[in-house]
């Protein structure tokens, strides 16, 4: 009798034990907390045409212009806005940028937010709410993923797919999919 309750006292004793450590590796996987102290930082230039020609000789004015060559069309501003904290302290500026063969990318510019697990980059059409009432507002309405953040430091671009209307959408978030939160997000004004 004794040596059975013995028995059953170690079974329960081991599952125990493998249910905990069960349980911690679930939790270290799904939380991933060792982000909180990864940086990545990711320095992406803003797309724009290549200055000069393509075959080599200097371009010309026709006869009667100007001899300076012609400038290519750069990249134009849309909407604009700063990044305000949420789940997360975030700060930087988002732009919705129009380049010059007519597509559009989302840029972020010094992007400075936590680092967490499946963050992504929405473009969605909700408003930016302050405090915990803007956690989770951006997937209520309708949204546009561009895509895993990068890095969350630095400035970054993020193509629109073609078929996506930007004009509307009125805002951008930087998403935490697996936790259906908001690290930080900003309203775009119109240029």
């Amino acid at each position: 009798m004794g040596c059975a309750r013995r028995v059953r006292g170690r079974l329960l004793v081991i599952g125990a034990l493998v249910a905990v450590v069960v349980g911690a590796g679930a939790g270290l996987y799904w939380f991933q907390p060792w982000k909180l102290w990864q940086d990545e930082t990711v320095r992406e230039a803003l797309p724009g045409p290549v200055q000069g020609t393509t075959s080599g000789a200097p371009a010309t004015a026709p006869s009667g212009a100007s001899s300076s060559p012609a400038a290519p069309p750069g990249p134009v501003t849309l909407a604009s806005g700063r990044l305000i904290s949420h789940e997360h302290t975030t700060s930087g500026t988002v732009r919705l940028v129009r380049l010059a063969d007519g597509s559009h990318v989302v840029r972020l510019e010094g992007l400075d937010t936590s680092n967490g697990p499946d963050l992504r980059v929405w473009l969605t059409d909700a408003p930016v709410k302050e405090g915990r009432a803007g956690w989770h507002v951006f997937d209520d309405g309708e949204y546009v993923s561009l895509g895993r953040l990068k890095g969350n430091k630095g400035s970054q671009n993020y193509p629109l797919p073609d078929d996506v209307d930007p004009t509307r959408y009125s805002s951008v978030s930087i998403w935490c999919d697996r936790f259906d939160v908001s690290f930080g997000a900003a309203e775009l004004a119109r240029a």
